[in-house]
């Protein structure tokens, strides 16, 4: 594509061409926003990230071959450079991208869901029923990008808008007709999504998340930013948690159709008679859909009533887009998602569950939802990451001392921080009266621990990083998958039973 066709979908403040050549003209091969892929016919767009500056990387983007930049403001480069002064990189990187790969999004049916909680679980059981009921879906967020045969990890939910657009291309080309992406307050924030059309939005709840030196400032940023994908990115139709204290004033600026959940409530989507189920290797939960004047029965292989909210969510959505309510619940029964609740049952009758709970609320309602299970002991395996949300530690601590029959506290990701001062901030909150805990800051250990002393009846979970295959240490992402290590000590107990 010429540059002079992508510069025609941003706003600029100067043009400055040093070398006096027509490079309007020239043919622009890839855009990039990492020096590290800069190279010839290449566009290099510095934004500034939490941590780093993107400027600061141009002389880089150089080095590797890249002659045409857009920044917000000049740069000491060199004469044969081309650069184009944007007022926010960021929104030109998204436009810029959106136009360079044709507009997939405009060639699908876009479903945004935002939340503080709930966002992979409603993605994916809306993404696994509509693959399954024959309309092709791809889903973007915390469990990577995934569609058709295809499947590849994400840094961050929502991922950097160029790559998005990458992505959503390679959708487009291969059939897929339909897309479910979460979408974080840190995308909305930094214009990840900006320019995208969302035809239908979802709200799953809010609470304090987030909030930091690298994140949101407080809670109303955090808040606000959620609520943009409901005014501006053209919702025409809205699922929102109809029980949530805050759901009217993050979706009620838009006058578009709107449909409402709730547990027990009025909700055009309605929750009765919740029952609690645990089987082998399985915990679930079933329930009574209400909508309209009709009922029907459904079944989950997730726990608590937080999963009964993430299944009226992908109800709600699903029925929108002309699917019957006996197909979906049919896949329903048999779906299950990786670190979302994930069981595995142990040789000796105990229950692991690995799950991406990583703040006091997601620890609270877990721990709260398989008590209902009424296990012999509850055991947590928990950490905090390093570096940024240390709000969390104290919110960690306090539930899970009050809410469990025992922890253990290690690792997650600590990156440049010491585990154990981690480790010890959290224990600050363990007080006379609460559960008894043991600290082992090798996560793999830790869990070894956990299933090495785990008793009949018993649930560990094992909490925070569920998905995640891998854990930063020093800056590094090392491969790390618990349910490799869960596998692995289950194989070891049936090879000695074999053996003996």
């Amino acid at each position: 594509m010429l540059l002079k066709e992508l510069m025609e979908v941003i706003d600029y403040n100067e043009i400055i061409n040093r070398s006096g050549m027509d490079v309007q003209n020239a043919l622009v091969e890839s855009l990039c926003c990492d020096s590290r892929k800069a190279c010839e016919g290449s566009v290099f767009v510095c934004i500034s990230g939490t941590i780093t500056d993107g400027h600061d990387y141009a002389r880089a983007a150089y080095s590797g071959g890249c002659r045409i930049f857009v920044t917000e403001h000049r740069l000491r480069l060199p004469d044969d450079t081309f650069v184009i002064i944007a007022p926010d990189t960021r929104v030109a990187l998204a436009s810029l991208s959106a136009k360079f790969f044709g507009y997939p999004a405009k060639e699908m049916t876009v479903i945004g869901i935002t939340g503080t909680k709930g966002k992979t679980t409603s993605s994916l059981l809306i993404y696994n029923v509509l693959n399954e009921c024959g309309i092709p879906t791809g889903y973007i967020g915390s469990n990577g990008v995934n569609y058709l045969d295809y499947s590849v990890a994400t840094v961050n939910t929502t991922p950097e808008s160029y790559d998005l657009h990458y992505h959503m291309r390679k959708m487009v080309d291969s059939g897929v007709k339909t897309i479910v992406m979460e979408v974080s307050s840190q995308a909305l924030k930094m214009a990840r999504v900006h320019g995208i059309k969302f035809d239908v939005c979802v709200f799953t709840n809010l609470s304090p998340d987030h909030i930091g030196e690298f994140e949101h400032p407080d809670f109303e940023d955090y808040k606000n930013c959620k609520r943009t994908l409901f005014t501006d990115y053209g919702a025409e139709y809205i699922v929102y948690n109809g029980d949530d204290e805050y759901a009217l004033e993050v979706v009620g600026g838009n006058r578009c159709e709107k449909a409402s959940i709730s547990v027990g409530g009025k909700g055009d989507f309605r929750a009765d008679s919740i029952t609690y189920f645990r089987s082998p290797g399985n915990i679930g939960v079933s329930f009574e859909c209400t909508c309209g004047d009709k009922s029907f029965p459904v079944a989950l292989s997730f726990p608590g009533e937080f999963s009964v909210y993430n299944a009226l969510t992908a109800i709600a959505v699903c029925t929108r887009l002309g699917i019957s309510a006996g197909k979906i619940t049919k896949t329903m029964r048999h779906i299950r998602i990786k670190g979302r609740f994930e069981t595995h049952e142990l040789p000796c009758g105990a229950t692991v569950v690995i799950d991406y709970a990583h703040n006091g609320v997601s620890l609270k309602a877990a721990l709260t939802a398989l008590r209902a299970y009424n296990p012999n002991r509850l055991i947590c395996l928990f950490g905090a990451i390093g570096g940024r949300t240390k709000m969390r530690r104290a919110e960690l601590g306090l539930v899970a001392s009050r809410d469990a029959d025992f922890c253990i506290l290690t690792s997650d990701n600590p990156d440049n921080e010491s585990p154990s001062a981690i480790i010890g901030e959290i224990a600050s909150y363990f007080t006379a009266g609460t559960c008894p805990y043991v600290a082992i800051p090798d996560r793999r250990k830790a869990i070894e621990y956990a299933l090495e002393n785990a008793e009949k009846g018993d649930i560990i979970l094992l909490a925070g990083k569920g998905h995640e295959s891998y854990q930063i240490i020093c800056g590094i992402r090392e491969s790390f998958s618990e349910t490799e290590i869960v596998n692995e000590f289950c194989r070891k107990i049936e090879n000695n039973s074999v053996g003996e």
